[in-house]
């Protein structure tokens, strides 16, 4: 794999994994749009690993986060934090199963750009709705409120976007806002949601991207997770404070508009299905 191509590659990774357009629809329609041939199990692998720099990403940004996390369970034990853990393991159990039970349709039979299509413009109009909902509410919950029942809520929405197109951060946080939380304590547990999913990921694919690229991807591969690791650092800070005072209808318009683009594309032959 040529490294502006990797390059390119983390950098789409860094910048859509934390706002809810899809990273992995974009991914996914980077070869075909720039040209590049790569075999869709080795690409599935590489695509799978560079995660592993926006999961470095999430563990910097928070790190204080995650360390009061862990001195909570050992010093305050019934508090809320010390029970956050817990509900973010409860929240990865949906996409575990899934995603071991569906690993072979997931990797062939979704891959195709018409579904992609689909997914953008069908939850582009739901997350729409969804966030004008959440606007008209003036007493949204505080993350402390958090139960058990909605991290695995949550959960399950994030087992939908094993579905290119769907949008991991997006499908979590609206979840998280149909269960009433604001639109920033959404999205930070959504990223906090995302540390063991992408960690399994990154790991299990990584003897896998070695094996189908060759011992010569070390580069690439190296190059597209500092890329995502770099980027991924700048859209969380700036998704967080964005969320702070906007909403996310501009997310869902451009979600349509790409979809769209897409399927004029795949009609008028610019693109081809894969």
């Amino acid at each position: 794999m040529a490294l502006w191509f990797a390059a390119l590659l983390g950098l789409i990774q860094g910048l859509t994994e934390f706002i809810p357009v899809s990273s992995t629809a974009h991914l996914k329609i980077a070869p075909a749009l720039f040209g590049q041939h790569i075999s869709p199990e080795a690409y599935t692998a590489y695509i799978a690993v560079i995660q592993l720099g926006t999961l470095a990403a999430v563990l910097v940004y928070f790190a204080r986060d995650l360390v009061g996390l862990a001195t909570a369970m050992v010093q305050a034990p019934q508090s809320h934090d010390a029970k956050l853990p817990f509900m973010l393991a409860i929240g990865t159990v949906p996409i575990v199963v899934v995603g071991l039970l569906l690993k072979h349709r997931i990797e062939h039979d979704l891959s195709s750009l018409y579904l992609i299509a689909g997914a953008l413009i069908v939850v582009g109009i739901a997350m729409a709705i969804i966030d004008h909902y959440a606007t008209g509410r003036l007493d949204p919950r505080p993350l402390a409120s958090l139960t058990y029942s909605d991290a695995l809520l949550v959960g399950l929405a994030q087992s939908l976007a094993l579905c290119p197109g769907v949008s991991r951060s997006g499908a979590t946080i609206c979840m998280a806002l149909l269960l009433g939380f604001a639109r920033s304590d959404a999205a930070r547990f959504s990223f906090l949601l995302s540390i063991p999913a992408v960690a399994g990921a990154g790991i299990l694919e990584a003897s896998k991207a070695f094996r189908e690229l060759g011992s010569s991807a070390a580069p690439a591969i190296a190059v597209g997770i500092g890329v995502a690791g770099v980027t991924g650092y700048a859209a969380i800070a700036w998704i967080l404070k964005w969320l702070g005072s906007h909403q996310l209808v501009g997310f869902a318009i451009y979600r349509i508009a790409c979809g769209l683009a897409l399927l004029a594309a795949l009609a008028a032959g610019y693109l081809q299905n894969v």
